[in-house]
């Protein structure tokens, strides 16, 4: 019976709760490609991680949005602790990605009542309404469908899928982490770009990559620059100043996505020089 206890995270089996991840995070990089379809006209990476189709904040904060408890609760009370941990969740996750990669995934600093760019009253009110829906509409039909998984295949094997696909994510993300930095580490040293925040962690990397040939051949046989944007479209760096610069303006000559659909509406762009 104690066993049994551990394994529970919540009111949810800890199988269950890796099984959401996963289905979340693929249900994110799935929502984040048809927006970026929509607003942008294109077809293009929105995945975390280098070579699964997951985008990992999704399946996050859907797992610490559903560990919210809610019965005996009122809507409100559900709705009030989703803005709180969805916003603590969307923090940490921007802080991390800032602290790791100093990359910003996104900012919120032009929106009204926002924290450090990071967080906004606008998208706290999204992640309480979302912890509603989430927890009474979409996963009981996420349930359903995974209790038939189940039924067919059995417990112990689904829990050996589901422990394969995490480690794989894990490699994956290990993966991602190096290939990041080493692509970072070029960027800003082959462009001669001056006053990144930051720029100091990648020196290490840099000379990694110039001396030993070995790890030289696997980074542009593996991680080359048309290998990185394709894949993380929306990088950025950020100067000391302030200024946000895409990578994509920094490399001209590369398609950042794979298929143009559609023609959106033109906005004025301001263009990267590496020379200024």
């Amino acid at each position: 019976m104690e066993e049994e206890k551990k394994q529970y995270i919540f009111m949810y089996p800890l199988w269950r709760i890796f099984a959401y991840f996963i289905i979340y995070s693929i249900c994110g990089f799935i929502i984040e490609t048809a927006f970026g379809l929509v607003t942008k006209g294109i077809i293009e990476s929105r995945q975390s991680m280098l070579y699964g189709p997951f985008c990992n904040i999704y399946g996050l904060g859907a797992v610490f949005l559903l560990c919210i408890p809610s019965e005996n609760k009122k809507n409100w009370q559900v709705f009030v602790s989703g803005c709180v941990i969805g916003s603590l969740v969307e923090y940490i996750i921007s802080w991390g990605g800032e602290a790791l990669y100093n990359v910003k995934w996104w900012d919120y600093s032009n929106i009204a009542f926002n924290l450090n760019g990071r967080i906004c009253i606008a998208y706290s009110v999204i992640w309480g309404g979302l912890t509603i829906a989430l927890k009474k509409y979409i996963n009981p039909i996420i349930d359903k469908y995974l209790d038939k998984c189940i039924e067919k295949i059995k417990l112990k094997n689904f829990k050996v899928i589901i422990t394969i696909v995490i480690c794989l994510m894990i490699v994956d993300q290990i993966i991602s982490s190096f290939a990041m930095k080493m692509f970072y580490a070029r960027i800003i040293n082959n462009n001669d770009i001056q006053n990144v925040v930051g720029a100091e962690n990648y020196t290490h990397y840099f000379e990694l990559y110039q001396n030993d040939e070995k790890i030289k051949n696997i980074v542009d046989k593996f991680f080359n620059d048309e290998k990185m944007l394709k894949t993380f479209p929306n990088l950025k760096l950020t100067l000391e100043d302030g200024t946000i610069i895409l990578v994509s303006d920094i490399l001209k000559d590369i398609k950042p996505y794979y298929i143009k659909v559609f023609e959106p509406h033109q906005f004025k762009k301001i263009e990267f020089n590496a020379s200024k």
